[in-house]
């Protein structure tokens, strides 16, 4: 059994969830108990306050664990960081008045900064040999300039909008996050197993992400210049249809790129273009 901590609750609760339902792992959520086991997969989830999540992993108490990579910088603890999930990115950043000058990290020098993460911003301003006074709060650090406990602060920013209703600016990003899967370094090879079953789950899921399955017809004199612009990951599926002339293309395109190369397709003579959603990809 492999026992994984997860945060309880939050956005980042929620894409876990929703990536362990996406690898079929079946974990019942409407009795929230401390520790659930799955009723399909020989694992069972540990629900936890997210900074607590690294030093549960690294004293074994969990096996991993799912976090955001701010939370494991922060602690600091002796775990292995095994995946990037790519989901609950946020940044973390230097944020001063709106109404202040600021011309570089100088500014800094000699100001008392608000923040939950003093072991990043302490790193960051000593590289940069900045002497500023670190205030640690644990709650809504964006008000403290505006009551006048700090002249900064140092915080998690996703859209910027509680930044602006606090009269801010971000200045500075210090450290980009996103959900990370992180490990016990002391894994028994049973366990070993096991993870490595989960994460190929889990790489199907992501590895399906953004990807549509695109079926088209397309004449057969063009079928070449079409697979010129079709950025697949292997070569395309082609088949040839009743219809003499004609054949059937089948491929797999990224979200990102998806209308510049339906475009192409058509005024390559592409027609009856179908679009699918992908649920899971093994590559």
């Amino acid at each position: 059994m492999l026992r994984i901590a997860v945060q309880s609750k939050g956005r980042l609760f929620d894409d876990t969830m929703a990536l362990l339902n996406e690898a079929d792992i079946k974990i019942s959520t409407s009795k929230r108990t401390l520790l659930t086991q799955a009723s399909n997969f020989p694992v069972e989830v540990l629900f936890l306050r997210d900074d607590d999540i690294p030093q549960t992993i690294a004293s074994g108490v969990a096996d991993i664990g799912i976090v955001g990579e701010n939370e494991f910088a922060e602690r600091n603890e002796k775990a292995d960081l095994i995946y990037r999930l790519g989901f609950s990115k946020c940044r973390l950043s230097l944020a001063i008045h709106k109404e202040e000058p600021y011309e570089g990290l100088s500014w800094f020098e000699g100001k008392k900064i608000a923040t939950s993460y003093p072991g990043i911003l302490r790193s960051f301003l000593d590289k940069n040999n900045i002497r500023a006074d670190i205030h640690v709060i644990t709650g809504s650090v964006e008000i403290a300039p505006g009551i006048g406990l700090a002249d900064a602060i140092f915080d998690i920013v996703s859209s910027g909008s509680t930044l602006i209703s606090n009269n801010l600016k971000e200045v500075e990003t210090v450290m980009k996050s996103e959900a990370v899967l992180i490990g016990y370094p002391g894994l028994s090879e049973e366990k070993k197993e096991i993870l490595s079953q989960l994460l190929f789950r889990i790489e199907a899921v992501k590895a399906a992400e953004e990807k549509k399955y695109v079926l088209m017809n397309a004449p057969t004199d063009k079928v070449q210049e079409i697979i010129e612009v079709l950025p697949g990951i292997k070569s395309p599926t082609i088949m040839p249809l009743a219809t003499e002339g004609w054949s059937s293309v089948h491929t797999v395109l990224d979200q990102k790129c998806f209308w510049e190369i339906i475009g192409k397709l058509k005024a390559l003579g592409a027609q009856g273009i179908l679009v699918l959603p992908i649920e899971k990809m093994i590559l």
